[in-house]
Protein backbone atom coordinates (compact mmCIF):
# COMPACT_ATOMS: atom_id res chain seq x y z
CA UNK A 1 0.00 0.00 0.00
CA UNK A 2 2.84 2.41 0.84
CA UNK A 3 4.44 1.70 -2.55
CA UNK A 4 1.15 2.45 -4.29
CA UNK A 5 0.81 5.72 -2.38
CA UNK A 6 4.37 6.76 -3.24
CA UNK A 7 3.78 5.86 -6.89
CA UNK A 8 0.58 7.92 -6.97
CA UNK A 9 2.42 10.81 -5.36
CA UNK A 10 5.16 10.70 -8.00
CA UNK A 11 2.68 10.45 -10.88
CA UNK A 12 0.95 13.59 -9.68
CA UNK A 13 4.28 15.39 -9.29
CA UNK A 14 5.26 14.40 -12.85
CA UNK A 15 1.87 15.57 -14.12
CA UNK A 16 2.35 18.99 -12.56
CA UNK A 17 5.91 19.19 -13.83
CA UNK A 18 4.91 18.37 -17.42
CA UNK A 19 2.12 20.93 -17.25
CA UNK A 20 4.59 23.50 -15.95
CA UNK A 21 7.08 22.78 -18.78
CA UNK A 22 4.35 23.00 -21.43
CA UNK A 23 3.01 26.31 -20.16
CA UNK A 24 6.52 27.64 -19.72
CA UNK A 25 7.03 27.37 -23.48
CA UNK A 26 4.01 29.64 -23.91
CA UNK A 27 4.32 32.12 -21.07
CA UNK A 28 6.17 32.08 -17.73
CA UNK A 29 3.32 33.72 -15.82
CA UNK A 30 0.85 31.25 -17.32
CA UNK A 31 3.10 28.39 -16.19
CA UNK A 32 3.03 29.53 -12.58
CA UNK A 33 -0.69 30.32 -12.52
CA UNK A 34 -1.55 27.10 -14.34
CA UNK A 35 0.19 24.88 -11.80
CA UNK A 36 -1.32 26.89 -8.95
CA UNK A 37 -4.80 26.46 -10.49
CA UNK A 38 -4.39 22.67 -10.69
CA UNK A 39 -3.10 22.56 -7.11
CA UNK A 40 -6.06 24.59 -5.85
CA UNK A 41 -8.58 22.51 -7.78
CA UNK A 42 -7.21 19.34 -6.18
CA UNK A 43 -7.77 20.89 -2.75
CA UNK A 44 -11.16 22.43 -3.49
CA UNK A 45 -12.60 19.08 -4.60
CA UNK A 46 -11.79 17.33 -1.30
CA UNK A 47 -14.09 16.77 1.65
CA UNK A 48 -13.82 16.26 5.39
CA UNK A 49 -13.93 12.57 6.40
CA UNK A 50 -17.06 13.01 8.55
CA UNK A 51 -19.23 14.72 5.94
CA UNK A 52 -22.81 13.39 6.39
CA UNK A 53 -24.56 11.67 3.48
CA UNK A 54 -27.90 13.38 4.17
CA UNK A 55 -29.05 16.41 2.20
CA UNK A 56 -29.12 19.73 4.00
CA UNK A 57 -31.17 22.77 3.13
CA UNK A 58 -29.36 25.97 2.25
CA UNK A 59 -30.33 29.44 1.05
CA UNK A 60 -28.26 31.88 -0.99
CA UNK A 61 -28.49 35.61 -0.31
CA UNK A 62 -26.83 38.70 -1.74
CA UNK A 63 -25.31 40.62 1.15
CA UNK A 64 -23.52 43.33 -0.81
CA UNK A 65 -23.93 44.81 -4.27
CA UNK A 66 -20.78 45.95 -6.06
CA UNK A 67 -20.49 47.49 -9.50
CA UNK A 68 -18.53 44.50 -10.84
CA UNK A 69 -20.55 41.71 -9.17
CA UNK A 70 -22.77 40.82 -6.23
CA UNK A 71 -21.28 39.30 -3.10
CA UNK A 72 -23.22 36.31 -1.79
CA UNK A 73 -23.46 34.04 1.22
CA UNK A 74 -25.02 30.62 1.75
CA UNK A 75 -26.86 29.69 4.94
CA UNK A 76 -26.85 25.96 5.70
CA UNK A 77 -29.43 24.65 8.17
CA UNK A 78 -29.65 21.58 10.42
CA UNK A 79 -32.39 19.08 9.60
CA UNK A 80 -33.89 19.60 13.07
CA UNK A 81 -36.19 22.62 13.22
CA UNK A 82 -35.53 25.55 15.53
CA UNK A 83 -36.69 29.13 15.44
CA UNK A 84 -33.15 30.23 16.26
CA UNK A 85 -29.95 28.28 15.51
CA UNK A 86 -26.51 28.89 17.01
CA UNK A 87 -24.48 30.15 14.08
CA UNK A 88 -21.02 29.53 12.65
CA UNK A 89 -19.85 32.38 10.41
CA UNK A 90 -17.50 30.65 7.95
CA UNK A 91 -14.80 32.18 5.70
CA UNK A 92 -13.07 30.10 3.02
CA UNK A 93 -9.34 29.92 2.34
CA UNK A 94 -7.38 30.44 -0.85
CA UNK A 95 -4.71 32.97 0.04
CA UNK A 96 -7.19 35.89 -0.22
CA UNK A 97 -6.87 35.57 -4.04
CA UNK A 98 -8.90 32.44 -4.77
CA UNK A 99 -11.61 30.14 -3.46
CA UNK A 100 -15.36 30.56 -3.13
CA UNK A 101 -18.05 29.81 -0.58
CA UNK A 102 -19.69 26.82 -2.32
CA UNK A 103 -16.68 24.85 -3.52
CA UNK A 104 -16.89 21.19 -2.42
CA UNK A 105 -14.53 21.38 0.57
CA UNK A 106 -16.41 24.34 2.08
CA UNK A 107 -19.77 22.69 1.41
CA UNK A 108 -18.37 19.62 3.16
CA UNK A 109 -17.57 21.64 6.29
CA UNK A 110 -20.99 23.33 6.15
CA UNK A 111 -22.84 20.02 5.97
CA UNK A 112 -20.77 18.54 8.76
CA UNK A 113 -21.44 21.47 11.09
CA UNK A 114 -25.14 21.56 10.13
CA UNK A 115 -25.38 17.87 11.05
CA UNK A 116 -24.25 18.88 14.56
CA UNK A 117 -27.01 21.45 15.04
CA UNK A 118 -25.38 24.66 13.82
CA UNK A 119 -26.51 27.01 11.10
CA UNK A 120 -23.51 27.82 8.91
CA UNK A 121 -23.13 31.12 7.07
CA UNK A 122 -20.52 30.59 4.34
CA UNK A 123 -19.43 33.82 2.68
CA UNK A 124 -17.70 35.03 -0.46
CA UNK A 125 -15.46 38.11 -0.40
CA UNK A 126 -13.46 40.08 -2.93
CA UNK A 127 -10.04 38.84 -3.97
CA UNK A 128 -6.78 40.52 -3.11
CA UNK A 129 -5.47 40.59 -6.68
CA UNK A 130 -7.61 43.57 -7.60
CA UNK A 131 -8.60 44.70 -4.10
CA UNK A 132 -6.92 45.53 -0.82
CA UNK A 133 -6.95 43.74 2.52
CA UNK A 134 -9.12 46.58 3.77
CA UNK A 135 -11.67 45.80 1.03
CA UNK A 136 -11.72 42.14 2.04
CA UNK A 137 -12.20 43.03 5.71
CA UNK A 138 -14.99 45.42 4.71
CA UNK A 139 -16.77 42.54 2.96
CA UNK A 140 -16.29 40.30 5.99
CA UNK A 141 -17.71 42.94 8.32
CA UNK A 142 -20.62 43.74 5.99
CA UNK A 143 -21.58 40.06 5.67
CA UNK A 144 -21.62 39.78 9.45
CA UNK A 145 -23.73 42.93 9.73
CA UNK A 146 -26.14 41.56 7.12
CA UNK A 147 -26.90 38.36 9.03
CA UNK A 148 -27.30 40.32 12.26
CA UNK A 149 -29.80 42.66 10.62
CA UNK A 150 -31.77 39.73 9.14
CA UNK A 151 -31.30 37.23 11.95
CA UNK A 152 -35.00 36.86 12.73
CA UNK A 153 -35.91 36.20 9.09
CA UNK A 154 -33.09 33.65 8.75
CA UNK A 155 -33.71 31.91 12.11
CA UNK A 156 -30.17 32.68 13.25
CA UNK A 157 -29.18 33.19 16.88
CA UNK A 158 -26.69 36.01 16.44
CA UNK A 159 -26.28 36.20 20.20
CA UNK A 160 -24.52 32.84 19.82
CA UNK A 161 -21.98 33.35 17.04
CA UNK A 162 -18.70 31.62 16.27
CA UNK A 163 -16.28 33.00 13.70
CA UNK A 164 -14.55 30.23 11.77
CA UNK A 165 -12.14 30.15 8.86
CA UNK A 166 -9.62 28.04 6.99
CA UNK A 167 -6.18 29.45 6.18
CA UNK A 168 -6.82 32.99 4.82
CA UNK A 169 -10.38 32.73 6.15
CA UNK A 170 -8.97 31.84 9.56
CA UNK A 171 -6.80 34.94 9.34
CA UNK A 172 -9.89 37.09 8.70
CA UNK A 173 -11.73 35.51 11.63
CA UNK A 174 -8.82 35.98 14.01
CA UNK A 175 -8.10 39.52 12.83
CA UNK A 176 -11.71 40.69 13.11
CA UNK A 177 -12.15 39.33 16.62
CA UNK A 178 -8.69 40.32 17.89
CA UNK A 179 -8.87 43.86 16.52
CA UNK A 180 -12.39 44.72 17.64
CA UNK A 181 -11.99 43.12 21.06
CA UNK A 182 -8.73 45.07 21.50
CA UNK A 183 -10.62 48.25 20.61
CA UNK A 184 -13.43 47.37 23.02
CA UNK A 185 -16.12 47.55 20.32
CA UNK A 186 -19.20 46.02 21.92
CA UNK A 187 -21.23 46.57 18.73
CA UNK A 188 -18.77 44.73 16.44
CA UNK A 189 -18.25 41.89 18.94
CA UNK A 190 -21.91 41.48 19.93
CA UNK A 191 -22.82 37.82 20.18
CA UNK A 192 -19.39 36.49 19.16
CA UNK A 193 -18.49 33.76 21.64
CA UNK A 194 -15.41 32.22 20.05
CA UNK A 195 -13.14 31.80 17.03
CA UNK A 196 -12.11 28.62 15.20
CA UNK A 197 -8.97 29.00 13.07
CA UNK A 198 -7.55 26.17 10.97
CA UNK A 199 -3.90 26.65 9.83
CA UNK A 200 -4.30 30.43 9.79
CA UNK A 201 -1.48 32.96 9.34
CA UNK A 202 -1.27 35.13 12.45
CA UNK A 203 1.85 37.12 11.57
CA UNK A 204 1.91 37.89 7.85
CA UNK A 205 5.65 38.46 7.85
CA UNK A 206 6.20 34.78 8.71
CA UNK A 207 5.03 33.83 5.22
CA UNK A 208 8.32 35.23 3.92
CA UNK A 209 10.69 33.38 6.25
CA UNK A 210 13.40 31.41 4.47
CA UNK A 211 12.15 28.04 5.68
CA UNK A 212 8.70 28.64 4.14
CA UNK A 213 9.02 27.40 0.55
CA UNK A 214 5.48 28.11 -0.69
CA UNK A 215 5.68 30.40 -3.72
CA UNK A 216 1.89 30.57 -3.78
CA UNK A 217 1.70 31.82 -0.19
CA UNK A 218 4.32 34.50 -0.86
CA UNK A 219 2.71 35.62 -4.10
CA UNK A 220 -0.80 35.69 -2.62
CA UNK A 221 0.30 37.66 0.45
CA UNK A 222 2.38 40.14 -1.55
CA UNK A 223 -0.44 40.64 -4.08
CA UNK A 224 -3.03 41.26 -1.38
CA UNK A 225 -0.82 43.48 0.77
CA UNK A 226 0.46 45.38 -2.30
CA UNK A 227 4.09 45.07 -1.33
CA UNK A 228 6.75 43.10 0.51
CA UNK A 229 7.22 43.11 4.30
CA UNK A 230 10.60 44.85 4.10
CA UNK A 231 8.88 47.67 2.16
CA UNK A 232 5.67 48.08 4.19
CA UNK A 233 6.39 46.28 7.43
CA UNK A 234 4.05 48.47 9.48
CA UNK A 235 1.14 47.53 7.17
CA UNK A 236 1.95 43.84 7.59
CA UNK A 237 1.92 44.31 11.37
CA UNK A 238 -1.41 46.14 11.23
CA UNK A 239 -3.12 43.26 9.42
CA UNK A 240 -1.52 40.54 11.57
CA UNK A 241 -3.96 39.18 14.21
CA UNK A 242 -1.22 38.41 16.73
CA UNK A 243 -0.54 42.14 17.09
CA UNK A 244 -4.07 42.73 18.44
CA UNK A 245 -4.63 39.80 20.80
CA UNK A 246 -5.40 41.16 24.27
CA UNK A 247 -7.07 40.23 27.54
CA UNK A 248 -10.39 41.06 25.87
CA UNK A 249 -10.11 38.35 23.21
CA UNK A 250 -12.78 35.65 23.02
CA UNK A 251 -11.83 31.94 23.36
CA UNK A 252 -10.02 30.41 20.39
CA UNK A 253 -9.77 26.93 18.86
CA UNK A 254 -6.61 26.40 16.79
CA UNK A 255 -5.83 23.47 14.49
CA UNK A 256 -2.61 23.14 12.51
CA UNK A 257 -0.48 20.44 10.91
CA UNK A 258 3.20 20.35 11.84
CA UNK A 259 4.13 19.55 8.23
CA UNK A 260 2.37 22.62 6.81
CA UNK A 261 4.49 24.09 4.01
CA UNK A 262 2.11 26.94 3.16
CA UNK A 263 1.38 28.64 6.48
CA UNK A 264 4.17 28.03 9.01
CA UNK A 265 3.15 25.88 11.97
CA UNK A 266 5.00 28.37 14.18
CA UNK A 267 2.27 30.90 13.36
CA UNK A 268 -0.24 28.96 15.46
CA UNK A 269 2.34 28.22 18.17
CA UNK A 270 2.90 31.95 18.64
CA UNK A 271 -0.84 32.65 18.79
CA UNK A 272 -1.27 29.99 21.46
CA UNK A 273 1.53 31.56 23.50
CA UNK A 274 -0.02 35.01 23.19
CA UNK A 275 -3.45 33.72 24.22
CA UNK A 276 -1.92 31.97 27.22
CA UNK A 277 -0.07 35.15 28.19
CA UNK A 278 -3.33 37.10 28.02
CA UNK A 279 -5.14 34.41 30.03
CA UNK A 280 -7.60 33.67 27.20
CA UNK A 281 -9.17 30.18 27.08
CA UNK A 282 -7.99 28.29 24.01
CA UNK A 283 -7.61 24.81 22.54
CA UNK A 284 -4.66 23.96 20.32
CA UNK A 285 -4.84 20.73 18.31
CA UNK A 286 -1.80 19.61 16.33
CA UNK A 287 -1.60 16.95 13.65
CA UNK A 288 2.03 15.90 13.67
CA UNK A 289 1.80 14.44 10.15
CA UNK A 290 -0.61 17.00 8.74
CA UNK A 291 0.14 19.53 6.04
CA UNK A 292 -1.93 22.46 4.86
CA UNK A 293 -5.64 21.54 4.52
CA UNK A 294 -4.87 18.27 6.32
CA UNK A 295 -8.51 17.58 7.20
CA UNK A 296 -9.35 17.16 3.50
CA UNK A 297 -6.41 14.86 2.83
CA UNK A 298 -5.99 12.60 5.86
CA UNK A 299 -8.68 10.22 7.09
CA UNK A 300 -6.87 8.93 10.16
CA UNK A 301 -7.98 8.82 13.78
CA UNK A 302 -6.19 12.05 14.66
CA UNK A 303 -7.96 14.00 11.91
CA UNK A 304 -11.35 12.66 12.96
CA UNK A 305 -10.54 13.48 16.59
CA UNK A 306 -9.69 17.09 15.70
CA UNK A 307 -12.97 17.46 13.80
CA UNK A 308 -14.94 16.06 16.73
CA UNK A 309 -13.12 18.33 19.18
CA UNK A 310 -13.94 21.30 16.96
CA UNK A 311 -17.65 20.50 17.33
CA UNK A 312 -17.33 19.94 21.07
CA UNK A 313 -15.61 23.31 21.44
CA UNK A 314 -18.35 25.06 19.44
CA UNK A 315 -21.10 23.38 21.44
CA UNK A 316 -19.48 24.41 24.70
CA UNK A 317 -18.89 28.00 23.67
CA UNK A 318 -22.23 28.66 22.02
CA UNK A 319 -24.14 27.47 25.08
CA UNK A 320 -22.41 29.95 27.37
CA UNK A 321 -23.19 33.59 28.01
CA UNK A 322 -20.89 35.90 26.06
CA UNK A 323 -17.57 36.58 27.79
CA UNK A 324 -17.02 39.78 25.86
CA UNK A 325 -17.29 43.02 27.76
CA UNK A 326 -15.47 46.30 27.75
CA UNK A 327 -12.86 46.43 30.50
Amino acid sequence: MDKIKRSYFMVNKIYLFLLFVFLLTVNAAAAFLGVVAVFLLLIFARRVPLEPKDDYRFETHIYKVKSEYDLKLDIWYPNVYSDKYPTVFFAHGGGWISGFRNQPNNVSWSKYLASKGFAVVSIDYRYGLNNSMEDILSDYSDALAYIRENAADFSLDTDNLALMGLSAGGHLSLLYSAYYSFCGSVEKMKGIKCVVAYYAPSDLKEIFKKDNKSLFARFATMATMKGLPDEIGDVYDYYSPIQWISTRMVPVFIAHGKMDNVVPFESSVRVARKLKKCDIPYKFFVHKNGGHTFEFILKDFKTVSILENTVNFLKGMLKNESRFQVR
